[in-house]
């Protein structure tokens, strides 16, 4: 038997604001602070979060 592997996925802006509710402004200063999840470069002008990193995130406040 195989096991299940999760992938994780990859979240933009818009879903990340709906799962935590903070700004745009907000979550940069926190990433720059060391206080929230770093960001990940998909492409030359795409990024996104690690969604196991954002839980990972809300379950440690």
């Amino acid at each position: 038997m195989v096991a299940a592997v999760q992938q994780d996925r990859f979240l933009r802006f818009g879903a990340v604001a709906e799962m935590i509710g903070l700004s745009r402004s907000t979550v940069w200063r926190m990433e720059q602070e060391g206080k929230f999840p770093k960001r990940v470069q998909l492409g030359s002008k795409s990024v996104a979060w690690r969604q196991s990193d954002l839980n990972a995130w809300m379950s440690a406040r």
